[in-house]
């Protein structure tokens, strides 16, 4: 990989529009999920996601993609990081059952920032369902694949947190793992995206990075000095930001650290989470990105032309977000967008401007040019200590996700849209979400139950068996080949537990060992 254009963008991949080529993408998304409601009041609101599709729609990108209907995961899918225990809970409770499971809930936080609602399950088998199908599809040879319904990086291996309920990330990274040595995950969610660094602390095979808000926010973590641990040391980044941070600080910091993390790291695939909290005017964020400083990231991390998964996550100003992964699933299919907004189902949300763009405002910038530039000398730093392009010994790999025949006569026009599409999406994703509200290690807790919008929440567990499974093994197109030593990918004995060579065992942090409630 040549980054000597690293400052302005990696390699560009075959793709119309200013970058280069044509990126195959295809794009995941159920009808239903729009339907799931979190509760009266709460700011997390999947209804986002049918809002984002029907702009897709009206825009014509849906034409442009291999748009897929995820099937809902199963429990031994889910199970690959969760607790058994847990996923059970998380199957059986319902609105009218939870009051005799006090325990239970204590045990497993779900209750006031994830509250139990109808469909909970389905809703976590859905999202999560949609990004290991995505995940799948990376690994069969597409450039980009999109779950807007996914992203939700609070979910812990035995608890949810901030509106996440199944932590549909470390899933997704899981399967990608599979097929390559090495897994990037980043977020640009304005919260710490602690459940998935929790779960890859300690390996060199997942790098996490996460630009957030530090300080008096939930989750709490994410300090610059979090790096690791044991063979993960150094494999954990994360860039604490402070209140008004806009779309110039931003990418100061953005472009010269991913440069440098593409440069030593070489990832065989990268997952972008893609929080929409971190834009201006958010119900629940402090930060001043635009929508286009926003996309930059989705632009430059597209650029370095390696498989790329894109998911959703916070967003609580929801016709802001449905602006925001409108803009930039056309970045990912390298199609600039028009400003003037095409009339839609939900047009009148988007008054009085009709515009796809908002501007920033004109809030106070607290990060200062001294504080950015020590933070981006002290991760630059810390990269500099790495090991280029770590190996991983070889081992057997674990079989590939199956997905279900597809069944063309019960598929719905308005779910796929590309006639050469040759099967229909295994899982469904959650939708990661970074309102985390709970009174973590004296951490303000970060509740807003009261309008319209609601954050999108993290995934629930999902299981549905999946019948006439068809091997994943096989690449599409010489691009994906997988060299042979991809083969030792991670695999995992238990919920927890990912072996990192022939019989031996890496535990998995407990999130319950980071975060002790009172």
């Amino acid at each position: 990989m040549d980054l000597s254009s690293a400052g302005s963008g990696g390699n560009s991949l075959p793709s119309v529009g200013p970058d280069g080529q044509k990126r195959r993408v295809c794009y995941f998304y159920d009808p239903e999920v729009g339907n799931y409601y979190y509760g009266q009041g709460h700011p997390m609101k999947p209804h986002r996601i049918r809002m984002t599709h029907s702009l897709l729609a009206q825009y014509g990108l849906l034409d442009q993609m291999q748009v897929l209907r995820p099937h809902p995961a199963r429990d031994r899918d889910l199970c690959r990081f969760h607790a058994d225990d847990y996923i059970s809970f998380l199957r059986s409770v319902t609105p009218e059952t939870q009051q005799d499971q006090i325990r239970a809930l204590k045990r497993f936080n779900v209750g006031e920032d994830c509250p139990v609602f109808d469909g909970l399950y389905s809703f976590c088998q859905t999202y999560a369902g949609a990004s290991v199908g995505s995940a799948v599809k990376l690994n069969r040879g597409h450039d980009i694949a999109i779950n807007w319904s996914g992203g939700l990086h609070h979910a812990k291996k035995c608890e949810a947190s901030g509106f996440c309920y199944v932590n549909d990330i470390v899933l997704a990274i899981l399967e990608l793992l599979k097929h390559h040595q090495r897994v990037l995950y980043v977020d640009i969610d304005i919260h710490h995206g602690d459940g998935v660094e929790e779960a890859f602390y300690t390996t060199d095979r997942v790098m996490t990075v996460s630009f957030h808000k530090f300080g008096d926010y939930f989750p709490g973590t994410g300090d610059v000095r979090d790096i690791g641990h044991s063979k993960g040391k150094y494999y954990s980044l994360n860039v604490p930001l402070d209140d008004g941070i806009d779309d110039e600080s931003y990418q100061s910091l953005f472009k010269p650290i991913m440069a440098k993390v593409m440069e030593v790291f070489r990832p065989g695939a990268v997952v972008l989470q893609c929080g929409a909290d971190s834009l201006s005017g958010d119900r629940l964020g402090c930060f001043n990105l635009s929508i286009r400083g926003h996309a930059e990231c989705v632009k430059y991390m597209r650029s370095f032309n390696v498989p790329l998964l894109l998911l959703g996550g916070g967003g609580y100003t929801i016709r802001n977000v449905a602006r925001c992964w409108c803009y930039e699933t056309g970045v990912a299919l390298g199609q600039e967008l028009e400003d003037k907004m095409p009339i839609n189902e939900y047009y009148e949300y988007f008054g009085p401007d009709y515009t796809l763009h908002v501007a920033p405002s004109n809030m106070e910038n607290k990060n200062t040019h001294h504080q950015l530039d020590d933070i981006r000398s002290k991760l630059l730093d810390n990269l500099s200590k790495l090991q280029h392009a770590p190996s991983v010994q070889f081992q057997e790999r674990p079989p590939d996700t199956e997905l279900p025949e597809a069944d063309e006569d019960q598929e719905d026009q308005d779910e796929r849209h590309d006639p050469d599409s040759d099967m229909e999406l295994d899982y469904h994703t959650s939708l990661e979400d970074p309102a985390r509200r709970s009174n973590i290690q004296g951490t303000r807790v970060k509740r807003e139950f009261a309008g319209t919008e609601t954050k999108d929440q993290d995934g629930n567990r999902v299981t549905a068996e999946h019948r006439g499974p068809e091997p994943m093994a096989e690449d599409i197109g010489p691009s994906k080949q997988v060299p042979p030593v991809d083969a030792n990918a991670m695999a995992v004995d238990e919920p927890g537990n990912v072996k990192t060579e022939p019989g031996s065992s890496t535990k998995l942090p407990d999130p319950s060992a980071v975060y002790q409630k009172p």
